[in-house]
């Protein structure tokens, strides 16, 4: 085993900031729709209004960054090895099965993580901050009301915020699950945390193949 150098610094920084912002987001949204009691319903609203600018924010950054190192293509969807994933987690992860690929700084995702993580940036968190930005400027203040887009109520608004949420659930949980499938239970966590991941030698003359690859490609 050797360690590689997988995430950087910016990308650890947004991961967690994003994370802490998410879930306080999440306990101040519950909170406004009355599940849940803490803040209170007027400091709810202004905590979870503050978090969701502060995420926005975030985003912003994170776009540029992606755009400008290029971070982006690590999300593009491919379907080789896909069969292989999703049978690795149906059945293999189970009886102790190796990863059928090894995670290296070139091609941090799997192929389901690839696609679950597209769907999370062009869907789920879009869906969340136009939602919210409507939620939030819907007659409120009076000046900025959002008068030309023909809404009659926020019950719209309110249920497609509502849906986006419980959709990162679903995707936060599964993600803490998966934390814990490297190989050991916490490489995963330590590797976010740190930047570096062991990793196999195996994977070394794979990772110089695929770098020559895409500089060819590039050329």
């Amino acid at each position: 085993m050797r360690r590689e150098y997988i995430y950087r610094s910016f990308e650890r920084f947004w991961h967690w900031t994003q994370a802490a912002l998410i879930m306080f987001l999440g306990v101040t949204g519950f909170e406004i729709h009355g599940s849940i009691h803490f803040f209170g319903f007027r400091q709810a609203v202004a905590y979870h209004n503050v978090a969701a600018v502060a995420l926005l924010i975030l985003i912003a950054f994170a776009v540029f960054w992606h755009v400008t190192t290029g971070e982006w293509r690590q999300y593009l969807p491919t379907k080789q090895n896909l069969r292989a994933y999703v049978k690795y987690y149906i059945t293999g992860i189970f009886r102790g099965a190796p990863h059928p690929t090894k995670k290296h700084v070139l091609s941090k995702l799997n192929p389901l993580q690839k696609i679950v993580y597209t769907g999370l940036k062009v869907l789920v968190i879009p869906v969340m901050v136009v939602s919210g930005l409507l939620y939030m400027f819907y007659r409120f203040p009076q000046q900025y009301e959002v008068v030309g887009l023909n809404i009659g109520g926020l019950k719209t608004i309110a249920l497609m915020h509502t849906l986006g949420a419980f959709a990162l659930i679903c995707f936060f949980i599964a993600h803490i699950y998966l934390i814990t499938t490297g190989s050991t239970v916490t490489s995963n966590l330590k590797a976010m945390i740190s930047g570096y991941e062991d990793v196999s030698d195996e994977s070394e003359s794979k990772r110089h193949t695929e770098a020559a690859q895409q500089q060819t490609s590039i050329n």
